[in-house]
C-alpha cells in the first residue's frame, strides 16, 4: 500500500520519514509548497501541489493537521478525488464530533477513515516511538497496520469512530495535569537550593517519575523551552477538551487553570515554546 502524507510540522515530518524509510510514501502535500519540495526532495517522495492529486493516487492518506476546520475542508478535497476503498488516517488532535463528522462524509464515497492521534512529542515522531490511539473500523485498522508499525511503538484498538479522539483528550488533560505539577515542583525545590539535576535523577527514578519530568526537566530548569509540544497547540487541545466536558455538564478546574496560564503565555508571546515554559509562570519573581 502506497500513502500520502498530508501536513509537515514538527510531528508530520518525522512521520514522513518513517514511512519512507519502511518503502511505503508515496508524497507529500504541505499547504507551504516551498516546504513540501524540500522534504520531498529529502524523502526520495513525490511533491503533490494539491490534496485532489495525492488523494487519488495513494491507498492511504495521512493527515497531521492543526484545527478541525483544516480537517473537514482537506476531507472534503479527499472525498472528492480519492478512490473507493482508500483509507483515511487523520492523526491530527480534533474534536469527536469532527473525527465522526469526516467519517460520514468520507462513507459517501466508499472510503474508510481512521481516528488515530497520537501520543510521544515530537521524539516519538522522529524515532517512530508514538502511541496510537485509533477509532474506526477495526477490520480498517488491520489493513494498515503495518503502515501504522512504521511510526509507532504501540497501536491500541479505542472503538467506534470518535473513540481515539476522546481517549487523546484523556491524555491531553492528563499532560496538563502533570506539567503543572512537574513545573511547581521543580520551582519549589530551586528555592531549597538543591542541585537540580540530582533532584530530577533521583525522582524520575521513584513513584513521581514520569515522562515530562525527565525529557523536558533537565531543559526547564535551564530556562531553555524548545518545542515539543508548543503552548499554543495544546492550549488548542485543551480548548477542545472543555468544550467535549461541557456537554457532559462537567467541570474540569485544572483543565481551566492551564487554559488561563496557557493563555497568559501566549499574551507574553512563548506560544511557540514548549509546554515546559509554564515553569516560567511558576518561578519565585527575582
Amino acid at each position: 500500500m502506497q500513502a500520502g502524507m498530508i501536513g509537515l510540522g514538527a510531528m508530520g515530518i518525522g512521520m514522513a520519514s518513517n514511512l519512507a524509510r519502511a518503502g511505503f510514501l508515496q508524497g507529500v502535500y504541505n499547504r507551504t509548497q516551498d516546504k513540501a519540495e524540500k522534504w520531498a526532495k529529502t524523502l526520495a517522495c513525490h511533491h503533490y501541489v494539491n490534496i485532489s492529486e495525492l488523494a487519488a493516487d495513494c491507498d492511504v492518506v495521512f493527515l497531521c493537521i492543526s484545527t478541525d476546520t483544516d480537517v473537514l475542508s482537506v476531507v472534503e478535497q479527499i472525498q472528492q478525488a480519492a478512490k473507493p476503498g482508500t483509507i483515511v488516517v487523520d492523526m491530527s488532535t480534533v474534536s469527536v464530533k469532527t473525527a465522526r463528522k469526516a467519517a460520514a462524509v468520507l462513507a459517501k464515497k466508499q472510503i474508510s477513515f481512521l481516528d488515530a492521534p497520537v501520543s510521544g512529542g515530537v521524539e516519538g515522531a522522529k524515532n517512530a516511538k508514538l502511541m496510537m490511539m485509533v477509532g474506526g473500523d477495526e477490520d480498517v485498522l488491520d489493513k494498515v497496520k503495518p503502515l501504522l508499525m512504521a511510526m509507532s511503538q504501540r497501536i491500541a484498538y479505542m472503538g467506534p469512530t470518535g473513540s481515539g479522539q476522546a481517549t487523546k483528550a484523556v491524555n491531553q488533560i492528563m499532560a496538563a495535569g502533570i506539567n503543572q505539577a512537574v513545573t511547581e515542583a521543580l520551582s519549589f525545590g530551586q528555592t531549597q537550593g538543591l542541585d537540580m539535576d540530582k533532584v530530577i535523577d533521583v525522582i524520575s527514578g521513584g513513584a513521581a517519575g514520569n515522562w515530562f519530568l525527565q525529557h523536558r526537566g533537565p531543559t526547564m530548569i535551564k530556562n531553555s523551552f524548545k518545542p515539543g509540544f508548543k503552548v499554543a497547540l495544546h492550549h488548542k487541545d485543551l480548548t477542545i477538551c472543555r468544550q467535549m466536558a461541557k456537554q457532559q455538564e462537567l467541570t474540569l478546574p485544572l483543565l481551566e487553570k492551564t487554559l488561563q496560564d496557557y493563555q497568559d503565555l501566549i499574551a507574553q508571546g512563548f506560544g511557540e515554546e514548549d509546554i515546559s515554559a509554564l515553569y516560567r509562570l511558576q518561578q519565585k519573581p527575582k
